[in-house]
């Protein structure tokens, strides 16, 4: 039996996680999933690839909006749900994908600039916009998604992180917990890397709702944020290359030009507007090609 034992929205790219019991999911993803997003001066997105510190600001949901407070920056930063209105509207990149955002204000800027120390702007996804995950992954389909990098879900498995843990231990390294991977949905069930040959994950609906149906389309290339401990923003001195040292022992993954993969991106085939909760059984369908 495979059970969902954790989801995890990102409401600003790149910065801390709100671990939810339940959580509405729509065909761009879980909401309001990597809504916002920090850009420099030319527009293009800022990760913790270049300022691990973003792992240290921390989101949590208030009656009204987002609220955002980080270890010695003065005051939190409240995001409204609603967009005020009259917005700037600016040019924002996320990789390949150039597209028109909403700029949050000075305010908001002159706090994530404290807080990265360099001058930055915060941009809202706008209601308006679409922005398509790449159709060579999704067999042509018109998937939409908001900032983050692909693809509108990321699913991983605790058999797999346990396979991997079990691959460091042998080693002499630590553990690492499935925060540096920054999961959507994390799963339990089945064997350790059972996601490479998935097609669909059904996800059973809260209180009888509709099933909701995820197709994996892509493993997930890793980056250096993995390497980077999601509680202090910082790399382990003793070892700053991992996990990534030890997938390149055996997670090397030619679909993704040799990338290190760990989890799947997905996409919404079905049960847009209904909402999971943690606990809730699951079933892999597998691909066989």
């Amino acid at each position: 039996m495979t059970v969902i034992r954790g989801l995890f929205v990102y409401p600003v790219k790149s910065c801390g996680a709100i671990a939810l019991d339940r959580a509405q999911l729509d065909t761009k993803g879980l909401e309001w999933d990597r809504h916002w997003m920090v850009i420099d001066a030319n527009g293009r997105f800022v990760s913790q690839r270049e300022y691990a510190a973003m792992a240290r600001i921390v989101p949590a949901f208030a009656q009204d909006g987002v609220r955002l407070t980080m270890d010695g920056v003065a005051g939190d930063l409240l995001l409204p749900f609603a967009p005020r209105g009259g917005e700037a509207r600016v040019q924002a990149t996320v990789w390949g994908d150039s597209f028109e955002a909403l700029d949050e204000g000075d305010e908001a800027a002159h706090w994530f600039s404290q807080a990265l120390g360099v001058p930055v702007r915060l941009v809202r996804f706008a209601h308006d916009v679409t922005r398509l995950a790449s159709r060579k992954w999704t067999n042509d389909e018109a998937v939409p998604t908001q900032f983050a990098d692909g693809f509108p879900i990321l699913v991983t498995s605790e058999s797999s992180l346990a396979d991997l843990n079990a691959r460091l231990a042998a080693k002499g390294a630590p553990a690492v917990p499935m925060s540096r991977f920054r999961p959507n949905i994390v799963v339990d069930g089945g064997e350790a890397f059972d996601e490479d040959f998935i097609d669909t994950l059904s996800i059973e609906g809260e209180s009888g709702a509709e099933e909701v149906v995820l197709r994996f389309v892509k493993p997930c290339a890793r980056c250096p944020i993995t390497t980077i401990d999601q509680l202090s923003g910082e790399r382990d001195a003793q070892w700053p290359a991992e996990p990534l040292d030890t997938l390149q022992t055996f997670r090397v993954d030619a679909r993704v030009d040799g990338g290190l993969t760990f989890g799947q991106n997905a996409m919404v085939v079905a049960g847009a507007g209904a909402r999971l909760a943690v606990g809730a059984q699951a079933q892999w369908e597998y691909r066989f090609e």
